[in-house]
């Protein structure tokens, strides 16, 4: 089974990104699953098994052609790994990789994002403060910092963020999880 997870802070915001989807897609508004799973951008896939394990770690995998032109990334090795795990049981290679916690940083980062939702939802000021907070601990992380753009009122397709784009491509393309080769 697939289910999809959504960081977003509605449904509304949600809907146009789904539209087709044949799997159920839940909203995590609390970014609960990325803390959990140590997740730093999306999209990122994490297969567990029917007795509730990681069978595969955090990988930044995507499922359509959607965005193929601005990443050069196709589904199609990644859906035949999933095909390959589910009618045979076999795991890839990259299904023991290590992901390393959150550093202290990050953990703080998530801590001030949360603060500044909280803030931003009951209409206080401060939370821009809280969320620039978590954007300097967690520069790179894009659950942190994409995710703060629409509850600030950019675009999350705009120009704010493809200049983190770039930057985060200068970076290395940090990720907790598997690296896309």
């Amino acid at each position: 089974m697939v289910i999809g997870v959504a960081l977003d802070e509605t449904a509304d915001d949600v809907r146009p990104l789904v539209e087709g989807i044949s799997f159920p897609v839940l909203l995590d508004r609390d970014h609960l699953l990325a803390e959990l799973y140590a997740v730093s951008n999306v999209p990122t896939v994490v297969w567990i098994d029917e007795n509730g394990s990681i069978a595969r770690p955090n990988s930044a995998e995507v499922g359509t052609d959607m965005f193929f032109d601005y990443t050069g990334v196709r589904p199609d090795e990644h859906l035949n790994q999933v095909r390959a795990w589910v009618q045979s049981g076999t795991l890839p290679a990259d299904a023991a990789t290590e992901i390393a916690d959150l550093n202290d940083d990050e953990i703080d980062a998530r801590l001030a994002f949360r603060i500044a939702v909280h803030l931003r939802r009951i209409g206080e000021a401060s939370a821009a403060d809280w969320f620039a907070s978590a954007v300097e601990l967690a520069p790179m992380d894009f659950t942190v910092r994409r995710a703060a753009m629409p509850l600030q009122g950019m675009d999350p397709f705009g120009d704010q963020f493809f200049e983190f784009w770039d930057e985060w491509k200068r970076a290395g393309h940090p990720y907790h999880g598997i690296p896309r080769s």
